[in-house]
């Protein structure tokens, strides 16, 4: 399937009314913000960032030594940055997909899996040892084809990752019409340890069970600067200071606190729509009565999902980057790619013409070269960060907070002699080359889309190196 970029007057009629706030966030069970920090105070582990990263190290954290005192400091409130605007896809992949992992670290692959394996399956067993009402389904992922090509790259990927015990299933035509009816979609491969989320109630759970355990957290308390001295890190706000023994970064996104971070990380802006809820009717016509997640095989890719109320959340394709890394509220409303993504959410189902989107948003995504979580370490051992999870992090999130409290507490486990721990992704070039090989390889992928998959020059090239760009 080839997409019009051009919206045509139905489409964008479809989104008139959409409120721009993140369907997730604007629910009336979010709970009231936690005050802001206003006094100077010690701790032994202080946590930056309330999204999934900062909930689950302070979760671990405690849960690991009770006695351990732990704060976590929030610029915002929990879940408002990556954490509460994306899909709720919660994949076994702590390597950004089978592929990736296998392209960069084959070696360490199987283990690789089965951690990943393990990691959802324990995020799994807390949901339910908490009692986190949080719309939770292992439904499994498919990858639709809607395009000859793309049914070919198919197969060749379930056959190499057959030794792998993945369990990897392929669906022709008939199989995936009966899970969701499009015309557009000719055959799928399915992942089964894959789950949904909404991963607003996710983090709100987990925030809720960081309180009782008594974990002291102050949202709209925004970290300004770092600095070691003597034996603490003091973590400074605009009306408090924090004195800690050790340091948990969970910023994704966020302009890093550590200045060398910013040449690993580019904040790259992903865009999602949320329908009203469907009727009986427009339910009938396109089926997805599993509620399996799902995204099409393209490079420059769509992913969607139903609700617990019956909507359609329909996101991805476009990965903007905007200059000299560019972030902020005034970009998370894109009236263009919000125009476009209504269009092609129409070719796709053109039986729900006449839908209207009730929400639409955008968000960042901490981008880097290697698409996967990394890790390392300033102020001598005393502060550790995870970022990098490039879109994936709703699952792989937990497993970077187990190894963060690891590299932390001086720990040698089987995760931290990794590879694919100890290593780092290449680092971007500064401006404006950055903006040039990021631009020039987005052109790059949507020409493969539309030349049957085949890759250019350039992308190619960039392949070689280990240095890319996935929407």
């Amino acid at each position: 399937m080839i997409y019009s970029n051009t919206p045509r007057k139905e489409a964008l009629r479809s989104i008139a009314d959409a409120v721009h706030t993140p369907f997730w966030l604007d629910d009336p069970t979010r709970p009231v913000p936690e005050p802001e920090l206003t006094i100077d105070i010690s701790t032994d582990l202080l946590v930056i960032g309330a999204g999934f990263t900062g909930l689950w190290t302070a979760l671990l954290a405690k849960e690991e030594n009770p006695s351990r005192d732990v704060v976590i400091l929030e610029a915002g409130e929990v879940a408002q940055g990556a954490t509460g605007r994306n899909g709720g896809f919660m994949d076994s992949s702590i390597t950004h997909g089978f592929y990736n992992g296998l392209s960069r670290w084959p070696r360490e692959l199987p283990m690789l899996l089965a951690l990943g394996i393990a990691n959802l399956n324990e995020i799994e067993g807390t949901i339910a040892r908490l009692g986190i009402d949080c719309d939770y389904r292992r439904t499994g992922d498919i990858d639709m084809a809607a395009q000859p090509h793309q049914v070919e790259e198919m197969k060749e990927e379930l056959e190499i990752a057959a030794p792998y015990q993945t369990n990897f299933q392929f669906l022709d035509r008939d199989q995936v019409q009966a899970v969701v009816k499009s015309p557009i979609f000719i055959a799928g491969l399915k992942r089964p340890d894959s789950s949904l989320v909404n991963p607003a109630h996710l983090a709100w759970g987990l925030r809720k069970a960081c309180l009782e355990l008594g974990v002291r957290l102050y949202e709209n308390s925004p970290v300004k600067k770092l600095e070691e001295e003597n034996k603490y890190v003091h973590a400074h706000t605009e009306h408090g200071r924090v004195r800690a023994s050790h340091v948990a970064l969970g910023t994704n996104a966020f302009p890093p606190l550590l200045k060398h971070i910013s040449s690993y990380i580019v904040p790259v802006y992903d865009y999602a729509l949320m329908t009203e809820p469907l009727t009986p009717t427009q339910r009938e016509s396109v089926g997805w009565y599993g509620r399996e997640g799902v995204s099409d095989a393209s490079r420059q890719f769509h992913y969607t999902r139903t609700t617990a109320d019956g909507r359609i959340l329909w996101g991805g394709y476009d990965a903007v980057y905007y200059w000299n890394n560019g972030f902020g509220p005034h970009l998370e409303n894109s009236p263009v790619m919000f125009g476009r993504l209504a269009e092609h959410f129409f070719q796709t189902f053109p039986q729900l013409e006449g839908l209207r989107f009730s929400h639409a948003w955008g968000g960042a995504i901490d981008t880097c070269s290697r698409f996967s979580p990394f890790w390392g370490t300033a102020h001598h051992g005393k502060t550790a960060y995870a970022m990098g999870y490039t879109g994936m992090g709703v699952g792989a999130s937990r497993f970077g907070a187990r190894v963060m409290l690891d590299i932390l507490n001086n720990k040698k486990t089987e995760r931290t002699e990794l590879e694919f721990v100890r290593t780092k992704p290449l680092p971007f070039p500064p401006e404006p080359l950055r903006s040039l090989g990021i631009n020039l390889t987005r052109w790059s992928m949507d020409q493969a889309d539309r030349n049957q998959g085949r890759e250019n020059l350039w992308l190619r090239a960039m392949n070689w190196l280990g240095l890319g760009f996935d929407s």
